[in-house]
């Protein structure tokens, strides 16, 4: 993490708007540093067609984005004016009930935000518990650990509802580096204090549960 935004960082230091930047490839390239054969990559455009996503109007999934993410408390950090220059890398869909958005030990390289319905967390344990880790609301955001690290998935992801979501790819993710860096590195900051928060109360609850 520190890695990536000391980049961020080298990257915003002196720059203008004027000026060309050099496409970055830093977070659609990872998994082949991880010898993950592409065949084993999950993108967003083939998991929308799976689970039958339709396409959200930018207008209606922006507007949603920009009033959940006003109410959270780390994602606030972003004024209007950042939300607004970020959801031109977002893509908006609408998602059916029971619907595998993100599935547990696939490699995938995009993030979810949920804008309305509710989605399940849930993890088979090695030993071949299910656990229900939580039922999430809107606002909240899944899947960023491998956007970030570009590790497997830890957790499946199911919609329980009816489900609007908003999905980061890793190539809008390079995109955003290349054109807006400072917002880019905004975003990593704060997903990765959000991330730091959740993996607390999820190692909390197995501890629990092991008890």
């Amino acid at each position: 993490m520190k890695g990536i935004l000391g980049l961020l960082r080298m990257k915003t230091r002196g720059s203008k708007p004027s000026e060309d930047h050099t496409d970055s490839v830093l977070f659609s390239t990872a998994f082949a540093g991880q010898g993950v054969d592409d065949s084993m990559l999950v993108p967003w455009e083939a998991r929308a067609v799976e689970v039958g996503a339709k396409r959200l109007p930018a207008s209606r999934g922006g507007k949603l984005l920009q009033a959940l993410w006003s109410k959270d408390k780390y994602m606030a950090h972003l004024d209007k004016d950042a939300v607004e220059r970020m959801e031109r890398f977002f893509e908006f869909a609408a998602v059916a009930p029971n619907r595998d958005v993100i599935r547990q030990d696939e490699y995938g390289n995009f993030m979810v935000v949920l804008l309305t319905g509710t989605i399940a967390v849930d993890r088979v344990q090695p030993w071949g518990e299910h656990l229900r880790l939580a039922e999430t609301r809107p606002g909240d955001i899944l899947g960023e650990m491998s956007l970030l690290d570009s590790g497997i998935r830890f957790s499946a992801c199911t919609t329980l509802t009816d489900c609007e979501i908003a999905v980061l790819s890793a190539e809008a993710m390079d995109d955003m580096m290349t054109k807006d860096p400072q917002l880019a590195a905004s975003l990593i900051a704060l997903l990765a204090r959000k991330l730091s928060l959740r993996l607390r109360v999820v190692s909390a609850r197995l501890s629990e549960h092991q008890k």
